[in-house]
């Protein structure tokens, strides 16, 4: 207890009241998403297909949408895009639980993908105002201990609710949504750092232009390479596993959900000890080391039939897991100069929605044509090839001040 209350005293109130805001706002979105597919195909009569198109759109036109939104708030500031977007989240949530033609679901979801990912780069970068670079990566892994905890309250709610009516889960998302807004709009105030005149004086369309300096910048765009071919293989736990799992090794869903249980349960657990950990090393080498445990993981998968060894692949993921997660998003925070994090974190978003978009049909085709172990042999390869650039990202930026781990601060700063 003595141990909590020390560890609540060293991050700022603010930030708690974020994450409080956070766990809130997650637990409403893990009562319906695990259940959107099964929705889709149950009240339109449509195959897996038709619902993976629609999460297609989701996710591709997301994209899209956190690139006006990481404008916007660097324009406007991040408070009230945070607020636009969850008072739009509940009413799309209760657009897509009225409808009844299945035609009318793509068109809102190309709408719903651009509005609803536009607050997605102002939550990220208000952590970055919040808390100094020191401290990023470690509230980086708090909000992953509170997501994990959401998605274990969440889904166990939303499976007793969707048993009764599944309509009761979009009422119930919309209210949380309407919640979270309130509880933004009376407690949580702006976190823009001030000083940044000429950003605030440009035009909408000069604001957009800034993307092509985002662009421009070299060693992010190949940290974002390396970070794509590592979340490639990433994704693939939650989308192909669990078919894989299924059609060649014979495990029930129950097999599957029993591994992601036991990852949330290590994340919840272990992530704050492993982030004050690894807070002290170089971030880069640290984000090549976690690779390199998924290169381990993904691959035992091509190589084992015994469950309890995809118990401890799963393990081994889930160690480097918390070492990727809260350091690249650390990092991404650090690359961004302060008048432009939102643009920053916006492209950003890449790192998952690309994986996301591309990851599943490409696993879809080696698994429906080819020797399925040639997935994870494949994942393997790629996630070799990601902490590689890691390292080399490490040699060429590793000595630049905001890439340095806390302790290598403290040196250089020492009389």
């Amino acid at each position: 207890m003595i141990h909590l209350k020390k560890i609540y005293r060293e991050f700022p109130r603010k930030f708690w009241m974020v994450v409080a805001v956070s766990f809130i706002d997650r637990v409403g979105g893990t009562l319906l998403f695990p259940f959107f597919s099964l929705y889709i195909t149950q009240k339109f009569g449509v195959g897996m297909t038709q619902a993976g198109l629609v999460l297609g759109l989701f996710s591709i036109f997301g994209l899209f949408g956190g690139m006006i939104g990481g404008a916007l708030t660097d324009k406007f500031g991040r408070r009230k895009l945070i607020i636009f977007g969850l008072v739009f989240s509940a009413v799309s949530t209760l657009s897509l639980g009225m409808i009844n033609e299945f035609t009318a679901l793509l068109p809102l979801a190309v709408v719903i993908g651009l509005l609803s990912d536009i607050a997605g780069p102002a939550h990220q970068a208000m952590i970055a105002d919040i808390l100094p670079e020191k401290q990023r990566q470690e509230g980086f892994g708090v909000l992953r201990v509170v997501g994990n905890m959401a998605w274990m309250v969440g889904p166990t709610i939303g499976g007793f609710v969707a048993n009764k009516s599944f309509f009761m889960l979009f009422v119930i998302d919309a209210v949380v949504s309407c919640l979270v807004a309130g509880l933004f709009f009376l407690f949580i105030p702006e976190t823009r750092p001030k000083g940044h005149v000429e950003e605030e004086q440009k035009s909408v369309l000069e604001t957009f232009k800034g993307y092509g300096v985002v662009m421009r910048d070299l060693a992010f765009m190949a940290f974002l390479v390396a970070g794509m071919l590592m979340g490639m293989v990433y994704q693939q736990m939650y989308n192909s596993l669990s078919v894989y799992l299924r059609d060649y090794h014979g495990i029930a869903p129950q097999g599957y959900g029993f591994l992601l249980t036991a990852s949330a349960i290590i994340v919840i657990l272990f992530q704050f000890w492993m982030t004050r950990m690894i807070k002290v090393r170089p971030p880069f080498l640290m984000m090549a080391l976690g690779t390199v445990f998924y290169m381990f993981g993904f691959g035992m998968f091509g190589f084992v039939s015994a469950y309890w060894l995809f118990v401890l692949a799963m393990v081994v993921i889930t160690i480097g897991e918390m070492i990727v997660i809260p350091t690249m998003q650390a990092l991404a925070a650090n690359f961004a100069p302060e008048a432009m994090r939102g643009r920053y974190m916006a492209v950003f978003g890449v790192v998952w929605m690309i994986p996301a978009t591309i990851g599943p049909g490409a696993a879809g085709v080696i698994l429906d044509n080819y020797d399925p172990n040639l997935l994870w042999y494949i994942g393997g390869v790629l996630c070799m090839i990601s902490a590689l650039g890691f390292c080399a990202l490490h040699l060429k930026l590793g000595r630049q001040n905001r890439f340095l781990p806390e302790k290598a601060e403290q040196e250089t700063t020492s009389p």
